[in-house]
């Protein structure tokens, strides 16, 4: 169970499971808590953003693809500050959902509709499952709920593109 300290840090991070060969415990107490995601497009869809230190090529990626969006890269610091802004309900402890319509959302984009989480994958929607994505549909036509936060629609749209799950390129 994640407690009260939930919302301590701003600085989300989508790490590599394996990096210089080092070591960390799942759940060591008073330490951020791991989390571990089908693909980086759902942690995206989290409020995510890839590490500086173990994924700095990716690093790199989004924030030049950020810098593309905006005309600036803040820097880290001030970019999870504005990713948590957008992620975060004040006070709520509970995750911001966006208005949007699935036709104009970029590759890697999530949002959800009738229930169920979806994926953009090259000008479709792909259903999300924790084993993995399902069959191509059609986008749907009319609003749906953007779970990826806008400024990271802004830079998916700008070409930053995350890794997917194997499913998602072989349905």
């Amino acid at each position: 169970m994640i407690g009260p300290a939930r919302w301590k840090h701003r600085a989300w991070v989508c790490c590599a499971l394996s990096f210089r060969g080092r070591h960390r415990d799942i759940m060591p107490v008073g330490r951020w808590t791991a989390l571990f995601f089908l693909d980086e497009a759902v942690a995206l869809a989290a409020g995510h953003r890839p590490c500086g230190e173990c994924r700095r090529a990716d690093y790199v990626r989004f924030a030049e693809a950020w810098t593309r969006a905006t005309g600036h890269w803040p820097g880290p610091k001030e970019a999870d500050a504005m990713l948590h802004a957008l992620r975060a309900k004040p006070g709520a402890r509970e995750m911001r959902r966006h208005p949007g319509d699935a036709t104009a959302l970029p590759e890697g984009a999530m949002f959800r509709r009738d229930g169920r989480d979806w994926l953009v994958s090259h000008g479709r929607a792909l259903a999300y499952g924790p084993r993995g994505y399902g069959a191509p549909s059609p986008l749907p036509h009319g609003p749906v709920e953007v779970l990826t936060n806008p400024m990271t629609v802004r830079v998916l749209a700008a070409g930053y593109r995350p890794m997917l799950h194997p499913s998602a390129t072989t349905t």
